[in-house]
């Protein structure tokens, strides 16, 4: 948003005339959210499976003004979910122009400001800085100092002249330059503890310190950290003064209901090659909520290490993975149209091995585990979908011998002319994929997707037999 000039008030003599009323961060954020609040807006908009949990505490939380931390596995939405606290400040909010630290213009805490604001009063410039400007965030790592947090002497200004002990040589950290704004740091037990008592005067007196420097500076900041449970108690710790000083613990946790998985899947999933020539692929339905249930499969395992966690990424990625496998065979087999199918599913086992831990035990059984899971949450997903659906006229056909083959060579149109009319077709899709098919060559690759997840779930269930040979497969053998 830099360079974007807000149509308001461009001096401090024009600001007071305009009746602008000065509010803190935390004021701003209480009564922006009771605003959405009361209009049945949500307050946090794109997060999902925490409307009833998480949400609440978070709402809480800033009502009461407190800083937050939020404690949860990985890839439980905690990055997602503090960046999304941006839409509750106000659109635009004024600054002194060039202040380092966003001074308010009836309110400037700097030397620079205060001088500034002396020399030419109500003539003094004012900016306007968007929202998505007032946003600190920083990833904790070991070698994260004090000087990138709070600043530390400018060498420059040093020699430029002015003198040690004159308040203007500091070269402001992350966290004063987001002074009226919200700072977040993701990863707070990484962060040094001795680097971590720097954090003590901001969150309680809001002020800091650098170096032998009297400064005090009283920051108008919300501070929201995230942990993982597991270094939050082995790898490193918040030390007990800094936990003390968040007024909020706030636990994340993985989506509750299949439903919410989905919703989340089908939200962060990458659209693949939107900005080229070719469609997007296409996943059907039935096949994310495979995806889903194998990822919730994966989460409660015994043979994985439950102190790490399942993250959310393993989900989005296999999608990814899926949607990937059909533009290759789409390719291969000349498909004017990239739709996924069963087929594709065996290509996330490799691919999100790396995204799980599992315990010491079960070393070597990696592939093996995965798959197995990959196959349950298929069979799970063909029972909840076609429970009662007589597939007896789709079966029989098998009975005197004949075979359909499958495969990344293997077309959807090609896969429908073996199969040839299937009466129970529509049925199919009805159960599997209830919002429609549309039209021209996607609708072909959504019906040979759900006859061969029929195949499949006939076969796991034992009415089928079936027979794998590399990127082969024939039903039927």
């Amino acid at each position: 948003m830099n360079g974007v000039t807000h149509p308001g008030p461009s001096t401090i003599g024009e600001l007071r005339a305009s009746d602008h009323v000065q509010r803190s961060v935390k004021t701003e954020i209480r009564q922006n959210l009771i605003g959405r609040l009361a209009s049945g807006q949500p307050s946090l908009p794109g997060i999902v499976g925490f409307d009833d949990t998480v949400v609440p505490e978070v709402e809480r939380a800033l009502l009461a003004g407190h800083d937050i931390v939020l404690l949860g596995e990985r890839g439980q939405g905690k990055t997602r979910l503090i960046r999304t606290l941006i839409g509750l400040l106000d659109e635009w909010t004024p600054v002194v122009a060039g202040c380092e630290i966003n001074d308010h213009p009836y309110s400037p805490i700097c030397a620079r400001c205060q001088n500034l604001i002396t020399e030419q009063g109500d003539a003094t410039a004012v900016e306007w800085k968007h929202r998505s400007e007032r946003f600190g965030e920083k990833l904790a790592t070991p070698d994260t100092s004090v000087g990138d947090l709070i600043g530390d002497i400018d060498p420059i200004k040093v020699a430029q002249g002015r003198t040690l002990g004159d308040p203007e040589t500091v070269h402001y950290g992350l966290v004063p330059r987001t002074n009226h704004g919200i700072f977040a740091i993701n990863e707070l037990p990484d962060l040094a503890e001795r680097i971590q008592v720097a954090l003590l005067n901001v969150l309680e007196e809001r002020d800091i310190q650098v170096r032998g420097y009297q400064l005090r500076l009283p920051l108008d900041l919300l501070v929201v950290a995230s942990a993982n449970p597991e270094d939050y108690t082995n790898r490193g710790r918040i030390i007990t003064p800094l936990k003390d000083r968040f007024g909020a613990e706030v636990r994340t946790h993985y989506p509750l209901e299949l439903s919410d998985e989905l919703t989340l899947i089908a939200q962060e999933a990458a659209v693949l090659w939107t900005d080229s020539d070719h469609a997007a692929p296409l996943v059907p339905q039935h096949l994310l909520e495979v995806v889903g249930r194998f990822a919730r499969a994966v989460r409660d395992a015994p043979q994985v290490d439950q102190r790490s966690g399942v993250s959310a990424r393993f989900a989005i990625g296999a999608v990814e993975t899926v949607a990937a496998s059909a533009v290759r065979r789409a390719a291969v087999s000349h498909e004017p149209a990239a739709v996924a199918r069963v087929c594709d599913l065996p290509a996330v086992v490799p691919a999100s091995r790396g995204k799980v831990e599992f315990d010491d035990a079960d070393e070597g059984r990696e592939f093996e585990v995965l798959d197995h899971l990959l196959r349950r949450a298929i069979v799970e997903t063909f029972r909840s979908r076609l429970a009662g659906l007589d597939l007896r006229v789709l079966q029989e056909r098998f009975d005197a011998g004949f075979t359909v083959t499958t495969g990344d060579g293997v077309g959807a149109q090609e896969l429908l002319d073996q199969l040839g009319p299937v009466p129970v077709l529509s049925s199919l899709l009805d159960r599997l994929e209830p919002e429609g098919i549309g039209e021209g060559p996607a609708a072909i690759g959504v019906a040979a997707s759900v006859l061969e997840f029929a195949l499949e779930g006939l076969y796991l269930n034992r009415r089928l037999a079936k027979d794998t040979d590399g990127s082969r497969t024939v039903y039927g053998a």
